[in-house]
């Protein structure tokens, strides 16, 4: 009986589960039987796989040939299968020893002339292929990112004949070399100095940097909104390889694979307004990632932000608190993790001025903002005025601008030190029990927040996330108890509710 068995592992969000390519030829009239759930590009490698084999001098069985892919109920999609079922069938037809794919798992697409080319999805199957302890095959190209795995044994094929002759002892393969000068991040080029003025927007950088809150910049074109958004990552630590691997692999099955420079930053995305729920929150018939999983451990930045579609906002709440993302189809039921700070940016009327500059009524006003639901607008600890320069300070642009990234950097870092000791997580994920047991507040302080919560009419999310910049305020001036004058500048970051409250009195 003519039967072989190749091992490769398909892509299901996070996860890579182990496929056995069992091949059998047996007599009959010249057919190929694809069977285990395959979808239309796994059906398509039928005629990948003749064609490269015939291309590369291998003789293609004039048999009966059946493919299965098991387990049977799991979906495959993709060419990634095409290298395995290659191998099986010359390792059925005797044209390779099957001892030279014992323990060992490989991926790759197949082209007619029998080069191997990229997939998809590579580096959660080097994590769970070097946790079943196998030896990886992968294509050449597109195979840096798994140099981001420590120690990881893994091979580098370019194409099926030199492969072939690699696993028959006729040549080597180039192993993947692990990269492990990443000590930190390399700067990404851009200064807090450069930025003119806005003292308020840059120290609200700083609280959202050391306290992992979310931050809403509001205020006329060309104040430096996305200036001040895009210089966010640079005050935030680098990513410890724990997390580094978490977003790489997001990245990976995402089609977008991280190089090993990119291993220890944040990552920083910036989707456009007219992006679809689908594409913020993850989706498809088998779904995959959305820009809040590209973006976890990292930035999520949203500009023009009343310009979303409002059920596309509202379906980051959720995420938001919980931190992942649950995406059920009729296929398959993925979680992806989405722990991000979420940074937008906005005008604050369409006319983009407000007071006497504003060519905007209030009620147009109102309408402007009711694109934003009050739930999604609780989200944001931070809202922040970024107002027009005031008259000489772009004459004065050649004197020093604050701090530079680096010396905020460094007191963010101390703050973040300090809320870690204290409490072992970041101070915007304090939950409300922790905040009276952990976080310090003097009494008198947390009354004057309640106080000023009534007067504001504001919720109890709100009044939750004030003593939580609060907390931030204190540990950036290395202070252990927060007390009322911490209150009162958490107080000073909510414009939108200071907005709000206007419009209604007019």
């Amino acid at each position: 009986m003519a039967l072989a068995q190749v091992f490769t592992r398909a892509e299901l969000g996070m996860d890579a589960p182990l496929i056995r390519v069992e091949v059998h030829i047996s007599g009959g009239l010249p057919s190929v039987t694809l069977v285990g759930l395959p979808e239309a590009s796994v059906r398509e490698s039928r005629e990948r796989v003749r064609a490269a084999l015939n291309s590369c001098g291998f003789q293609f069985p004039a048999r009966r040939v059946t493919v299965n892919l098991a387990p049977a109920e799991l979906p495959k999609q993709g060419g990634r299968f095409d290298l395995a079922i290659a191998l099986g069938i010359l390792c059925a037809t005797d044209q390779l020893p099957k001892s030279c794919v014992k323990n060992r798992e490989f991926f790759g697409e197949l082209s007619l002339s029998g080069e191997i080319r990229r997939c998809s999805g590579l580096l959660p199957a080097a994590l769970a292929a070097k946790t079943q302890r196998r030896q990886m095959v992968v294509p050449a190209e597109g195979s840096d990112e798994l140099s981001l795995v420590p120690e990881l044994d893994a091979l580098k094929a370019p194409s099926l004949p030199l492969l072939v002759a690699a696993l028959t002892g006729q040549g080597p393969l180039t192993p993947i070399e692990q990269d492990p000068s990443q000590t930190d991040a390399p700067p990404r080029g851009r200064d807090l100095s450069e930025v003119i003025g806005q003292q308020q927007g840059k120290l609200a950088l700083m609280i959202a940097a050391s306290g992992g809150h979310n931050l809403l910049l509001m205020g006329p074109p060309g104040t430096g909104k996305t200036m001040l958004a895009s210089r966010l990552c640079d005050l935030l630590p680098s990513l410890q390889v724990g997390g580094a691997l978490e977003v790489a692999a997001i990245h990976s099955v995402a089609g977008l694979p991280r190089s090993p420079a990119q291993l220890l930053q944040r990552p920083f995305r910036t989707p456009h307004h007219s992006s679809s729920a689908v594409s913020l929150v993850g989706g498809g018939s088998l779904p995959k990632p959305g820009e809040i999983s590209l973006a976890h451990h990292g930035v999520l930045f949203l500009d023009e932000l009343p310009e979303f579609p409002r059920t596309v906002l509202d379906s980051l709440r959720e995420p938001l608190e919980s931190g992942e993302v649950v995406i059920s189809r009729a296929a398959a039921k993925l979680r992806y993790p989405a722990q991000f700070q979420l940074v937008a940016a906005m005008n604050p009327s369409p006319c983009g001025e407000t007071g006497h500059q504003s060519r905007s009524t209030p009620e147009q006003i109102r309408r402007y903002l009711g694109r934003l639901s009050g739930p999604f607008l609780d989200r944001f600890d931070l809202t922040v005025e970024v107002a027009r320069l005031a008259p000489g300070e772009l004459t004065r642009q050649h004197q020093p601008q604050g701090l530079t990234t680096e010396q905020a950097r460094a007191q963010v870092m101390a703050a973040r030190e300090q809320a870690l000791n204290r409490q072992g997580t970041l101070n915007a994920r304090l939950s409300p029990s922790a905040l009276g047991s952990e976080a310090k507040i003097e009494p008198d302080a947390a009354a004057f927040a309640e106080q000023g919560l009534n007067r504001l009419g504001l919720s109890v999310r709100a009044f939750h996330r004030i003593l939580r910049v609060s907390r931030t305020l204190a540990d950036l001036q290395q202070q252990e108890w927060v007390n009322r004058s911490h209150v009162a500048k958490a107080f000073g970051f909510r414009a939108m509710d200071k907005l709000m409250a206007q419009l209604r009195l007019e």
